[in-house]
């Protein structure tokens, strides 16, 4: 049974199973195919979609259902509610333009990272990123950042949790080597992954610090391994992305003591 609490609502977790079910791979799915996909009866299978179509997250289409626009609701509530990612396009934007790679912006959900802000440039590509997209967070720059900022306890429960991602990381680390490699992110204040997450792959990260001092995001820089050397990458790239990372968090700090009875002109119609 996934749900421990007892106010687990079983129901709701379905049909977050049953939105989950649909992806790139195939934009319509018959009633059979979610009910394959998320491992529930096909009469439970079809109330739940029946229930999304009333709602309008999902809609019939050629014998089956897909999700519609509105299911990018569900996702944007989290960005849209916070405007410090506003503060945070500039900086990624500034990076790219010094070290012509592509930067981003994460966060922790459970044992993952989610992509909560991207500024991409044109590259060798092994695994597409958007905003909303989740991987395994020891082996990313950026997760390794996020993870050695939580307390042991916090670390340990996180940890536990299963990864939500689809992507099955190249480095499968036992606790040694997870212990090992979080004391050298403490000890050197960033974070570097060279092809642990899929071939190819490397980057560096820095943490973004709150008003009070915790790791609240990290930043980094993605490169291909077959244009990037990771030299090039310590040396050249991470003195930027530490300074970008730095200036990010001078202003989080402020964004976080801004008065929250100003009203925002921007997000109010704008100044008249």
């Amino acid at each position: 049974m996934r749900g421990s609490a007892p106010d687990f609502i079983e129901s709701l977790a379905r049909g977050l199973d049953a939105l989950r079910a649909f992806d790139s791979s195939k934009r319509v799915l018959t009633l059979s195919e979610v009910a394959t996909r998320t491992g529930l009866a096909r009469p439970t299978a079809r109330r739940i979609l029946v229930t999304l179509d009333e709602l309008g997250y999902v809609r019939g289409s050629d014998g089956g259902f897909e999700l519609t626009a509105k299911v990018l609701d569900l996702g944007m509530a989290y960005i849209s509610s916070s405007s410090v990612w506003d503060v945070a396009h500039p900086h990624l934007v500034e990076l790219v333009k010094n070290v012509h790679e592509s930067c981003s912006i994460a966060q922790l959900d459970g044992s993952d990272i989610v992509y909560v802000a991207r500024v991409a440039v044109p590259k060798l590509v092994t695994l597409s990123v958007t905003i909303g997209t989740r991987f395994p967070a020891l082996q990313t720059s950026l997760g390794k950042v996020l993870l050695a900022g939580l307390p042991e306890a916090e670390l340990k429960r996180t940890l536990a949790i299963p990864s939500l991602s689809p992507v099955k990381p190249a480095w499968q680390p036992d606790d040694a080597e997870i212990a090992a490699a979080l004391r050298e992110v403490r000890a050197r204040g960033w974070a570097a992954t060279d092809q642990q997450l899929a071939p190819a792959i490397r980057s560096v990260a820095a943490p973004v610090r709150g008003s009070d001092g915790q790791v609240v995001a990290a930043m980094n820089v993605n490169a291909h391994a077959m244009e990037t050397s990771m030299e090039t990458l310590i040396d050249e790239v991470l003195p930027r992305l530490l300074v970008a990372a730095s200036a990010f968090s001078d202003d989080w700090a402020r964004w976080e003591g801004r008065p929250l009875d100003v009203v925002d002109l921007t997000q109010a119609g704008g100044a008249r």
